[in-house]
């Protein structure tokens, strides 16, 4: 098993884990062809949730928003995640050791990579930053078909 197959086996883990302490059954596609990692039982519908695994530098998470396909090593195809696919981009760090969910409506129709802040900027900077801790819960709008509340919104950036 390959070190990026164990991490990713790792933030599945995490992923359910926390999913689990949060009420929500949790449920596995068979084999490796689902554009998704896991499931949520909400009740009354299921949503998708693509899993992946980063060390942050404790300050900022980098969010991989894409796969690769690979073929003897080589990039065959890049999959991007957006709404069609997933409901949720979810994301366990290692350096903080916590989850994060990413509604699929911020992933547009494909981007390469989401980044979440774990503490303040330097600069005091509000406008365009995405802060982890807005992240922590699955409880916000569902994949964008709410709007988020105002505060919320206008500290979020459009990429």
């Amino acid at each position: 098993m390959t070190i990026l197959k164990q991490k990713g086996d790792i933030a599945e883990l995490q992923v359910a884990l926390d999913l689990r302490r949060r009420g929500f059954e949790i449920l596995f596609p068979f084999g490796e062809a689902s554009d998704y990692d896991l499931a949520i039982d909400r009740g009354d519908k299921l949503e998708r949730v693509q899993v992946k695994y980063t060390e942050s530098d404790g300050e900022v998470i980098e969010v991989r928003c894409s796969s690769h396909s690979l073929t003897n090593g080589r990039i065959r195809r890049t999959k991007f995640y957006t709404p069609k696919t997933i409901d949720w981009l979810a994301v366990y760090d290692r350096t903080s050791d916590q989850c994060f969910y990413i509604p699929s409506a911020e992933l547009g129709t494909g981007r390469n990579r989401v980044s979440l802040r774990l503490t303040p900027t330097r600069n005091s900077q509000r406008v365009g930053i995405r802060f982890a801790k807005d992240y922590a819960d699955l409880n916000m709008e569902h994949a964008g078909l709410e709007p988020a509340a105002s505060d919320l919104q206008s500290r979020r950036s459009p990429n």
